[in-house]
């Protein structure tokens, strides 16, 4: 089970001194030459490898070359770093993706249930000022702990099994993460769904208590983990885009 400074070393690690860090476009998948997403794309995983890394690897679907999504009682998050900066008005994330198995049993209101077979994730680098006394001295622990510039807030749009699409709820391990129910249930499997999301209109939802502005972009991240739940999970991602 992961606590809350699991969730921050692992789940929103954002290793800055080691990162190779890009512009604001994101490398696409489809741009890979093998089998392994491209770089700047890389997967981080549980400090100490203690929970298996949930598998990522380049595969043809329909046509085209996509992220395959494996989380078999696993855990891990494929990021790619950007040079940190203000999103501009209107910024939007696009990307399409297809949930082929289903992970039962999640239940993303409950620790026990904390998982997702699919999600992708916005991280920003909010000023701890904006943070409760309890949360800003969580973080600046874990900071310590990792040696890196964890987020301060980040934005995760999910495939759930049960929430309705549109439903906003806090990590249940930590409140520095927010998720937006994009997908729900079963009736969508093997079909490919195509999203454009606003960053600035969906962080001011998420987080508009805690900051009046939106702050600087530190990566996107693709993800899937079936660590809590024991259980197993199969989708798909298409290229995922950041443009006006």
């Amino acid at each position: 089970m992961k606590s809350w400074l699991t969730v921050l070393l692992a789940g929103l690690l954002l290793p800055l001194a080691q990162a190779q860090m890009a512009g604001p476009a994101l490398t696409a998948f489809s741009s890979a030459t093998g089998g392994q997403p491209p770089p700047p794309w890389r997967v981080v995983g549980v400090p100490g490898g203690k929970i298996p890394l949930t598998r990522y690897a380049l595969v043809e679907l329909d046509g085209r070359k996509v992220l395959r999504v494996e989380a078999l009682k696993s855990y891990g998050n494929l990021v790619h770093d950007l040079a940190p900066a203000v999103p501009e008005a209107g910024l939007r994330l696009r990307w399409r993706w297809r949930l082929d198995e289903p992970l039962r049993g999640a239940d993303l209101r409950r620790r026990e249930g904390d998982d997702s077979p699919l999600k992708v994730c916005a991280l920003f680098d909010m000023p701890l000022a904006g943070l409760g006394l309890i949360e800003r001295n969580l973080l600046r622990l874990a900071r310590a702990a990792s040696g890196e510039q964890l987020p301060s807030a980040t934005l995760c749009y999910v495939w759930d099994g049960t929430l309705a699409p549109g439903t906003l709820l806090p990590n249940a391990y930590s409140a520095r993460v927010r998720f937006i129910v994009l997908d729900s249930g079963e009736q969508g499997l093997g079909q490919w769904v195509a999203h454009s999301r606003d960053l600035g209109a969906d962080f001011r939802r998420a987080f508009g208590e805690e900051s009046d502005t939106v702050p600087p972009l530190q990566a996107v991240l693709v993800g899937a983990d079936a660590d809590n739940t024991a259980g197993r999970s199969l989708g798909h991602v298409g290229d995922v885009t950041l443009s006006p």
